[in-house]
């Protein structure tokens, strides 16, 4: 994981997993679960060479924090389910992919758990079919 992922992390971890308790606790369980078995490596492979669209020198992150979602236009916006709380969030138009297609044309949304220190805070996002 690079060094910018990190520091990321350490600000946007929930107090549980910074205090020790086991992901399984907490019911969440493999960081893989949201990806399909058969779209596993072509994930990782996606996931690990993204880069943010409005500022490529930082990674979107891995495949822990990336993965498939479905989405919402409302007045011409496009809004992207969360996998932790199923909140559609507000999908920021620089962190829209447009210059790589997606690895398996679905959407596919980068960002943190919710916490109170980065409210809907999305790293990036790729739209399902061409963009």
């Amino acid at each position: 994981m690079n060094r910018a992922c990190k520091l990321l992390l350490a600000i946007t971890l929930p107090l549980p997993v910074m205090t020790g308790v086991a992901a399984d606790e907490l019911g969440q369980g493999d960081a893989h679960r949201h990806h399909p078995p058969q779209d596993r490596l072509l994930h990782e492979k996606f996931y690990s060479s993204w880069h943010m669209p409005d500022n490529p020198v930082l990674s979107c992150c891995n495949d822990s924090d990336c993965y498939p979602t479905e989405i919402q236009y409302v007045d011409g916006r496009i809004f992207a389910r969360r996998r932790e709380d199923g909140k559609y969030i507000l999908i920021p138009p620089q962190k829209v992919e447009r210059n790589r297609d997606n690895p398996d044309g679905r959407n596919h949304l980068c960002a943190p758990p919710p916490s109170a220190s980065l409210v809907d805070t999305v790293y990036c996002f790729a739209l399902g079919g061409a963009t």
